[in-house]
């Protein structure tokens, strides 16, 4: 068992005990109530009937004050189990996904899925059994969005992706610590789209920040107060002018009041994302790093002040809690006569002044740190893999080891290395012999170490390009476009973006398999002359084993091959990449295996 595997496990059942003593415990605090309920009724019972009036009333507040002390004890417990269950699920879904059961989790990222990215679709970086699938741990929205721009739009810095490099192997040390800031996000059941939070923290009421006006809308309710009380005491009351008063403040209630409502609905809809917000960033404050690249994005969470942004948070979080309360019954009563939706607004504005333009840089930290320790997940689980090695050199690509990161278990390694002026690999084989899968597997650990991660390999040492991919073009029925037309675009923008001089790592899978074998041919060496001569790497696999004459023709050019064997009248594959072209075929086998059969007529 993995030293990872073993802690997950450790910690789920230490997780799964503190769930049960907890258990207990709320259950105890349940029957205490239920206790103290009971001897405080049928003592006050017995006192009013005895009419020990003063003994009745000092029962009622004893009790009363020890039911609600039971009631927060219990609240607490509750919380506190409500976050071991997330730990405990936390804990087993580390468990899965170091037991290559991860392909079951909920979040994919099917929404990032976009063909007309250079790769990601070729890549499975997003959706079903992806790369997205299998590392992301984030609960934000955001950190779900600098996930996967860390995966599809990569830093071409190598000073940036070191950075990340440093930060990541940190945060894979912090395994506690990873888990209680996830666990923060985790415990908030949806977290939504922050753009139109973002959006009421930069805008601007002049209205409700004028001096005067708060002023007069505080006095007015104390005004209206004053008449209440001397009217109840008056001996000749007289109401008139008490409702007068509270029309007029019903008035004023009702002047501008959707706008108003509006804004404070804004704030109610996000109110368990701002709570959330509000520990994930205490979580993180009081976190030391050593990274310069963590310790950089954390000292932004301070103003000019001093202030950090969980001090100026939580004073969001005590607002948003008492606007919470406007659907209560009787806040309508107590509206009109201390024009609370107005002192709402009067102090989300002031906050606003303070901190809202910091919301939005606050949130983008939280979700940054979130995708780091989704990339920290495979640093810890695979200590076994290599943190790659970036060079500033002509494009190269070494591996020694590789395997593809979503076959943990299952893949078999190969060496790769090739560099410029070298820089075409033919690959050739057989069906199902491995070609496609080498190709993803060079594509995929790329994007983990532009991200800034490990790759499954033993060693990795590569240049920083631009990946492109032509894997998997289909027929697109609304565009009225064939497969063949679509590979010639996606051809057509790697020619383009080669001819601009763009340094580009790319992997073409049986290339312009859509026409006749002559035309195939023909165009296939000729796209494969034309990239020989640029300061470009790739891979290209075809069935073609004539293209692999073009080695002869130049040193740029370079052939490998997987092949099979058979043993029983079965077909095995051992998935090892050889040097040289590919001196075997399968189809007729595989096709009289699928009951065809050859030399009838």
């Amino acid at each position: 068992m993995k030293k990872a595997e073993a802690k997950y496990n450790e910690l789920k059942e230490e997780y799964q005990s503190l769930i049960a003593e907890q258990t207990q415990s709320i259950n105890r605090i349940s029957n205490m109530r239920f206790i103290v309920f009971a001897l405080g009724a049928g003592l006050g019972i017995y006192l009013f009937v005895k009419e020990s009036y003063g003994l009745f009333v000092l029962d009622i507040v004893i009790f009363l004050i020890l039911f609600i002390s039971l009631m927060v004890v219990h609240g607490r417990y509750l919380n506190r189990k409500k976050y071991s269950i997330v730990l405990r699920k936390i804990n087993e879904d580390s468990l899965k996904r170091i037991q290559g059961d991860w392909n079951s989790f909920s979040d994919d990222g099917e929404e990032f899925i976009n063909n007309d990215h250079p790769y990601s679709q070729d890549l499975d970086i997003f959706g079903k059994s992806s790369l997205f699938q299998f590392i992301n741990t984030a609960s934000t929205y955001l950190g779900r969005l600098k996930l996967r721009d860390l995966l599809i739009s990569p830093t071409k810095s190598i000073e940036e992706i070191s950075n990340r490099q440093e930060a990541v192997t940190e945060l894979s040390h912090k395994l506690d610590w990873r888990q209680k800031y996830m666990a923060e996000g985790m415990a908030q059941s949806k977290m939504h789209d922050p753009k139109e939070l973002f959006s009421w923290g930069n805008s601007i009421d002049a209205f409700y920040r004028k001096p005067l006006v708060i002023a007069a809308f505080r006095f007015i309710p104390i005004i209206t107060v004053v008449i209440g009380i001397l009217t109840f005491i008056s001996s000749k009351p007289n109401y008139f002018i008490l409702i007068a008063a509270l029309l007029i403040q019903f008035v004023i209630l009702k002047i501008n009041s959707r706008k108003r409502v509006g804004m404070l609905e804004v704030t109610s809809k996000y109110m368990g994302n701002v709570k959330a917000y509000d520990k994930m960033l205490c979580v993180l404050e009081k976190e030391q790093f050593n990274s310069p690249y963590l310790e950089g994005l954390k000292g932004r969470l301070k103003n000019d002040k001093g202030q950090t942004a969980c001090e100026q948070i939580r004073q969001l979080v005590k607002i948003v809690d008492a606007i919470s309360n406007r659907h209560s019954q009787l806040y309508v009563f107590f509206n009109i006569v201390f024009l609370i939706d107005y002192q709402f607004t009067f102090a989300l504005e002031k906050w606003k002044e303070k901190a809202g333009s910091n919301l939005e840089s606050w949130l983008n930290i939280i979700g940054e740190f979130e995708a780091l320790s989704s990339l920290a997940v495979l640093r810890y689980d695979y200590p076994e893999w290599t943190m790659p090695e970036l060079s500033e050199a002509m494009p190269l690509f070494h591996a020694e080891e590789m395997g593809h990161p979503l076959l943990v278990d299952s893949s078999v390694s190969n060496d790769l290395k090739f560099e410029f002026p070298e820089n075409i690999l033919l690959i050739t084989g057989s069906n199902m012999s491995g070609k496609s899968t080498l190709l993803r597997t060079c594509g995929i650990n790329l994007v983990l170490a532009y991200a800034g991660t490990v790759v499954c390999a033993k060693t990795f040492k590569c240049s920083v390009m631009d990946i492109y991919t032509c894997m998997r073009v289909s027929d697109n029925l609304e565009k009225n476009i064939s497969s063949f037309y679509a590979e010639l675009l996606r051809i057509k923008m790697i020619v383009k973006t080669v001819e601009e001089g763009q340094r580009i790592f790319f992997l073409l899978d049986e290339i312009f398999k859509g026409t006749n074998s002559i035309d195939r041919h023909t165009g296939a060496k000729a796209l494969i002359k034309k990239f020989s001569k640029e300061k470009i790497l790739g891979l290209i696999s075809t069935h073609d084993l004539e293209l692999g004459d073009l080695e002869k023709e130049s040193d740029r050019v370079k052939n490998y091959h997987f092949q099979e064997y058979y043993e029983n009248n079965e077909i095995f594959f051992d998935y090892k990449l050889r040097t040289g072209v590919s001196e075997t075929r399968n189809a007729e086998f595989l096709m009289k295996m699928a009951g065809i059969e050859f030399g009838k007529e």
